[in-house]
């Protein structure tokens, strides 16, 4: 039973297996659907409607879930569930999906569920002509020996094309060319095979290569194609020989141009190829070893540059061989010549050559005196060759041209003069007209000889010679001296001093000069109180051919020296002696003027002040004697006790550096008020008649001195009015009211008034130096000569009077006048 069970399983089994497969096999072959649709289409163009050839109801195909079963992500196409249509889903590119297949068939498996239902379709690719012929390089290079013959075959490459059929490569085309032609093999599957055919000779100095195009054609409508660039490189052989670009190589070259500087490139080619072709240069076998230091040849490049130093003035042109050779197994070689020509530089600066005419050129030469000759030369040419001469402008010289280039005389363009300067460095510039031009400068010395066209000058004019009194005779007590701006002979000076019979000159006799050094001797000793001032004329004379002369004033003022001691005036006794007698009366009072001692000094200023002083007395508690006036004074009342007579001892000196005295004595006696009543009366009596008498002398000294002093006045004004710049020594002697005589000495030096003046100085005036205290400068106020002369006229005698008498003139005449009354009397 249960063998039957299982054969009928089998049995069952079997039958089922049977059925699917018959199903299977109908649904096979009644579901395969055949589409063509042509490659390239846009997504979503409709190939079929599946549903409707299959005849499945529409309504049922998206509850079934009819689509399309692909194993890629992105399947070629799709159907739509709505409507069964089968659409392009992606862009089909037959040679890429069907690459070696002439026909391209796509197989599509499309399913409906419940129940299942498997469908095939088949869609045909139909190709299109969308590719065009390709070759496998774009370029092709072929090497051909130039010396290769006429029907030599070179095989190219064939063009492939991915499409089938007529839309494959059909047919080759070769560009136009003389040399080559085109010939094609067909090889069946594997296409046309293009060969390239050698149609006639190569030349690669006439053309080195060949561009060929080769074209591939297709079968489409229209045709697609293809090319590739055939470049035939012509191989050479050595059969040409260099040549140089240039008939002929001529270059301008700057001398001094610096080592290393290219003076020229020479090229030269050759035709051929490789080492056919590849030049060397080097000189030629003329070319000596001293061009060879001068230049270097660069045998690669063909440059030329300088070695060495190019001189224009040594050499202005060299013509150099050159040769160029090519490296072939037999070279070949070409020679050419290059010219170069050297361009003048500016190098050389100019050369002066001066040649003097003498050694020195007198002063006094005329303009236009020519002094030398100027040669300039210059090494260069042309303009840098041409030169011009100047001179400094400030200089009493001038350049003249001369008739023959380049020649120049120095001539003088205004007076000289020797004094001023006596040598001048004559600059002469030297410039060339070169672009940069070129300059020389020479100095040359020109000496001015002098001539004797200057007299001798005195430092000063006139000299004034202060000369002490009591000089040693024989001795110098000056010198003069003069100069002469002119030199050796021309200012060789000789002194000698001007002697005629003259009164004011009578007093150079005791003069001498040494005519060399102008040193002024003294023959004989001077005294002061009798000469005080006097001069002469001193004359300077050149030794020049003719001689130069000038005169100088020499103005001699003595100076005073202490030789004389002072001289008793009063007292003085009847036997001459300095002795005298004074009575007073005993009742008199303290201060009484007992009496008064005078004295006179030959000498002046401080020589000639007088001092007093008490040598001896008796008593120094009675008398008192003034320093400078010498009054004798009681300096109280006598007393009983106090003795009868007083001896007093005056002594009076000069103030000098080695002073001088005298004395005197007064003897002072005291008597009784009624014997000095008595000697009193005796005396009035005597008085009256000498005071009457004193009386008329006073009147008449008085008429006469006013007389004089008119007189003196008008003198001085005319001779003010005669010499308006220079008075002459006025000397005035009088006495002070001191009891001192006053001296006094005006004269003029320069722009100063001196006095030499007594004890007694005027206010105002100062002490010169060297004068031994004796001169007295006198303030002057200078005018213009415009001024008024009577004001200054005026001012200089009240000046002169004043120095002795002050200010109180009138005053002091009187009392001048009746102290000299009373001396006369006494002495009487």
């Amino acid at each position: 039973m249960e063998q039957r069970g299982c054969g009928a399983w089998r049995e069952r089994r079997q039958w089922v297996a049977f059925m699917v497969a018959l199903l299977l096999l109908w649904s096979r072959a009644s579901a395969q659907i055949r589409y063509s649709t042509s490659e390239e289409l846009k997504e979503g163009t409709v190939v079929g409607n599946i549903a409707k050839d299959l005849g499945i109801d529409l309504t049922t195909l998206t509850e079934r879930g009819f689509r399309i079963v692909s194993s890629s992500t992105e399947p070629l196409f799709q159907v739509n569930q709505n409507d069964g249509i089968l659409y392009v889903n992606r862009k089909i590119d037959r040679e890429e999906v069907c690459e070696r297949s002439s026909v391209c068939l796509i197989n599509l498996k499309t399913v409906l569920e419940n129940p299942l239902e498997i469908h095939y379709v088949a869609v045909e690719v139909l190709d299109v002509n969308d590719h065009s012929p390709s070759f496998p390089e774009k370029e092709k290079r072929l090497e051909i020996f130039e010396s290769a013959l006429p029907g030599a075959r070179f095989q190219l490459q064939a063009a492939r094309d991915p499409d089938r059929g007529p839309f494959s490569v059909q047919q080759y085309k070769l560009s136009h060319n003389d040399h080559f032609r085109l010939e094609v093999k067909d090889r069946g599957e594997d296409g046309k095979m293009p060969f390239l055919v050698l149609h006639k000779p190569l030349d690669r100095e006439a053309v080195r290569s060949h561009k060929l195009l080769l074209t591939a054609v297709d079968g489409g409508k229209p045709p697609r194609s293809g090319t590739l660039e055939i470049s035939v490189d012509v191989l050479d052989v050595n059969d040409n020989t260099p040549l140089f670009t240039k008939d002929e190589y001529t270059v301008r070259l700057t001398e001094n141009a610096p080592l290393g500087t290219m003076v020229i490139r020479v090229n030269a080619t050759d035709l051929d190829s490789g080492l056919n072709g590849d030049i060397i240069y080097s000189f030629g076998n003329d070319v000596n070893s001293r061009l060879r230091k001068l230049f270097n040849l660069d045998t690669v490049t063909g440059e030329i540059t300088v070695t060495g130093q190019i001189d224009f003035e040594e050499k202005d042109s060299y013509l150099i061989d050159i040769q160029a050779s090519d490296q072939g197994s037999v070279p070949l070689t070409t020679d050419k010549s290059v010219k170069i020509k050297i361009v003048d530089f500016n190098d050389n600066a100019p050369e002066i050559e001066v040649t003097l005419f003498s050694k020195a050129i007198p002063e006094d030469s005329k303009p236009g005196t020519t002094v030398a000759l100027i040669s300039v030369n210059d090494l260069d040419s042309g303009l840098n060759g041409k030169v011009t001469c100047s001179v400094l402008e400030d200089i009493p010289f001038k350049l003249m041209p001369s008739l023959q280039d380049n020649m120049y005389s120095v001539i003088t363009k205004s007076p000289l003069d020797r004094e001023k300067q006596s040598e001048y460095d004559l600059t002469i510039f030297a410039t060339d007209a070169g672009q940069l031009s070129l300059s020389s400068v020479k100095t040359v010395r020109v000496v001015v000889s002098d001539v004797n066209d200057n007299s001798p000058e005195f430092s000063l004019s006139p000299y004034n010679l202060y000369v002490s009194e009591n000089n040693d005779p024989g001795g110098s007590v000056f010198s003069v001296s003069a100069s002469d701006r002119d030199i050796n002979e021309n200012a060789l000076i000789s002194y000698h001093i001007i002697r005629d019979s003259g009164d004011e000159t009578k007093w150079a006799s005791f003069l001498n000069i040494h005519s060399e050094n102008g040193n002024i001797l003294a023959l004989k000793s001077f005294d002061f109180e009798t000469l005080k001032t006097f001069q002469f004329q001193v004359v300077a004379t050149d030794s020049g051919t003719p001689s130069l002369s000038t005169n100088v004033t020499v103005n001699v003022f003595i100076l005073d020296q202490n030789d004389n001691a002072p001289v008793i005036l009063y007292p003085v006794s009847t036997n001459g002696s300095a002795e005298g007698v004074e009575e007073i009366p005993r009742n008199v009072n303290a201060g009484h003027l007992v009496t008064k001692v005078r004295a006179y000094d030959a000498d002046i200023g401080y020589n000639g002040w007088l001092l007093f002083s008490l040598q001896e007395v008796t008593d120094h508690s009675l008398f008192a004697l003034d320093r400078y006036t010498g009054q004798i004074r009681t300096l109280r009342s006598f007393t009983e006790t106090d003795e009868a007579e007083h001896k007093l001892v005056i002594l009076v000196k000069d103030n000098g550096n080695v002073s001088l005295s005298a004395t005197a004595t007064v003897i002072i006696k005291v008597v009784e008020p009624k014997e000095a009543f008595a000697a009193s009366d005796v005396k009035s009596s005597v008085k009256d008649e000498e005071e009457n008498s004193v009386t008329f002398y006073l009147i008449i000294t008085l008429g006469s001195v006013s007389t004089l002093f008119l007189i003196s006045i008008i003198v001085l004004i005319v001779m003010q009015c005669s010499k308006p710049t220079d008075y002459s020594s006025k000397y005035l002697q009088d006495t002070n009211n001191d009891g001192t005589l006053c001296h006094s000495i005006q004269y003029r030096s320069g722009d100063k008034r001196y006095m030499l003046v007594g004890p007694r100085m005027s206010i105002g005036s100062t002490i010169v130096p060297g004068s031994n205290g004796n001169t007295l400068v006198i303030p002057e106020h200078r005018r213009a000569s415009g001024e008024v002369r009577s004001n200054s006229l005026w001012r200089y005698c009240v000046a002169n009077i004043s120095v002795c008498f002050g200010s109180k003139l009138l005053l002091k005449i009187i009392m001048w006048l009746c102290r000299l009354s009373t001396i006369f009397s006494r002495n009487s």
